[in-house]
């Protein structure tokens, strides 16, 4: 029988196991499964993968091979090569064994040569894995042409095995004539291509990635504060618009949970922003929380404002914001003459996300905004009763002793009071703030009679730099109030400040030295002061308060260095 073999038929039947072979792993390269096999395998569930795939493709290979006086002519060397080279030793040893015990299973005489050289053909892929693994080469494992070559020499190991161990050696070797050349083409070209297959299946899925993460990057250039801006029709047709150009859909919308705020593409002219959502589909996707693909065919889509309109399909994705709560959607469309891109599609989602965190952005850092205005409003709440209080009842004590100091008093009591209320802004210069202190601690001057002494070392070059309002006044009213104030002799209060390379450092200084720290504070005047300077500019700024005991306090402001803008 063997003489009646004819060689090209033998090669046509094992392509033909070869190209069954290569379509199972087309259509194994659509799932999971396949994505271990992509790339060099290292991790432990990943080498299990590999194991399981190629041990079956290798079971496979024998099932589908030719039978020929007790051998059998197979395909079956391809998945122990390929288990060898992407799996590394271990996992070629194992795929080889698990493929020659099989083998091994359905007898015939060269049932012990076909299991041992079985295993060594995943051994000798396993070694090629190691070889270029220790040399820093493993891209060069998803080469067709090495797959092609360690295939080639598998092959012939297994001949010679065969030779080998098979009995009787007259008939081993008459079977070993007829059989070597094609089992070689067919395993070492299937391998090969099987290796061209998964490469391809690499490649355009990098390809996707690429395209995917170049558009998602221009999208996000483009779109940066956009929707930080506020959530309305202007903001949200400028976002519609840059997501239209950049995805090249049909059209883009996006909406509120009640109506439509922005809307660029084909089906503009009654598509208008201000109209309340009328689709089913958004209502559906708000209600629900879910994505809803209206692809035209499996959901049909229609669209609800006019009968002649030219789009034919649509992407709907939630806008989710804090709670994952929906606040409104984005919705890609595409007309009926055009199918929607998957990339579109996966970018859509991304792109939801983007918008999402842009408008959860604006209003986190409204929040703060409102914050620090109630943070300055607290502050002069703070301010002012007290310290008018403060103020009457030196003014009674003086005013029939001496009308002109009373005077005075009145004077720069107007002054305190005009800057304080005028400042409705959350940042103010360094000249603003020392006015406001020297209106304050002249009023203090005359409560304390002489006991009070004051002095200013600011150098006038830094007048103009801008810092936030209320910063110096609570830090003077402290220094007076928890120190000064507290002593029997006489007390002085430097201020002044420095300028070291992009940092203004402005210090207030007393003579009591009676700082006591107060972590459980109620959060007023310096601590709020602290609170505020590093919530806008970091945590490397702030305040600083160093002491000696019962002889001075230094109060130290860090503040980024703030140029005044001058009006052209």
């Amino acid at each position: 029988m063997l003489e009646d073999i004819n060689h090209l038929a033998l090669i046509g039947s094992l392509m033909q196991q070869m190209c069954v072979y290569l379509v199972i792993a087309y259509l194994l390269s659509k799932t999971p499964l396949f994505a271990p096999l992509m790339q060099v395998t290292v991790r432990l569930p990943d080498k299990l993968v590999c194991y399981l795939v190629f041990s079956g493709f290798c079971i496979m290979g024998t099932y589908l091979g030719f039978q020929i006086e007790g051998a059998i002519a197979n395909t079956r060397a391809i998945g122990a090569v390929l288990g060898g080279l992407l799996g590394g030793p271990v996992v070629g040893l194992a795929v080889g064994l698990t493929g020659g015990l099989h083998r091994y299973s359905l007898g015939g005489f060269t049932d012990t040569a076909c299991a041992v050289s079985t295993t060594l053909e995943g051994l000798i892929a396993g070694g090629v894995h190691l070889y270029l693994m220790r040399r820093h080469r493993a891209e060069q494992l998803l080469n067709p042409m090495l797959a092609l070559g360690t295939t080639l020499f598998a092959e012939i190991t297994q001949m010679i095995v065969i030779l080998l161990l098979a009995q009787p050696f007259d008939q081993a070797a008459r079977l070993v004539a007829h059989i070597a050349l094609p089992m070689i083409l067919t395993n070492a070209f299937g391998a090969a291509l099987f290796m061209r297959l998964i490469l391809d299946r690499r490649e355009t899925l990098e390809k996707y990635s690429i395209a995917f993460s170049a558009k998602a990057l221009r999208i996000a250039e483009r779109s940066v504060g956009v929707l930080m801006q506020g959530f309305n029709k202007h903001n949200c047709t400028r976002m519609a618009s840059i997501i239209q150009e950049e995805t090249g859909v049909g059209a883009v919308a996006i909406t509120d949970c009640e109506k439509l705020l922005g809307f660029v593409g084909v089906g503009a002219d009654h598509h208008l922003p201000g109209a309340p959502i009328s689709s089913p589909h958004t209502i559906d996707a708000i209600a629900h929380n879910e994505v809803i693909y209206a692809d035209g065919a499996t959901l049909p889509y229609t669209c609800s404002l006019s009968k002649d309109c030219k789009l034919g399909s649509s992407l709907i994705i939630p806008l989710r914001g804090e709670g994952n709560r929906v606040f409104g959607t984005i919705k890609l469309y595409e007309p009926k003459s055009k199918f929607f891109s998957s990339l579109n599609r996966t970018l859509g989602e991304g792109i939801a996300r983007l918008l999402s965190n842009q408008v959860l952005a604006g209003r986190i850092e409204e929040q703060k905004r409102l914050l620090a205005q109630s943070e300055i409003k607290l502050l002069q709440a703070q301010i002012n009763p007290h310290f008018l209080f403060n103020a009457l009842n030196t003014l009674a004590a003086i005013i029939r002793r001496d009308p002109e100091a009373a005077r005075q008093i009145v004077h720069y009591l107007s002054t305190f009071f005009r800057k304080s209320l005028k400042r409705v802004g959350d940042e103010a210069t360094l000249k603003d703030e020392i006015e406001h202190v020297d209106a304050y601690l002249h009023i203090e001057l005359a409560r304390f009679a002489g006991r009070l002494d004051v002095g200013f070392a600011v150098p006038d070059d830094l007048l103009h730099l801008r810092l936030p309002t209320f910063s110096l006044q609570p830090i003077v009213e402290n220094a007076i109030k928890y120190g000064i104030s507290q002593m029997i002799e006489p007390g002085r209060i430097t201020i002044s400040a420095q300028r070291k390379d992009d940092v203004l450092t402005i210090f207030v200084e007393d003579s009591a030295g009676l700082y006591q720290p107060r972590p459980d504070g109620d959060g007023l005047g310096m601590n709020l002061v602290d609170r505020r300077i590093k919530i806008r500019y970091g945590n490397a700024y702030g305040i600083e308060v160093t002491c000696e005991p019962e002889c001075w306090t230094r109060v130290a402001i860090r503040l980024p260095i703030s140029e005044e803008l001058v009006p052209c």
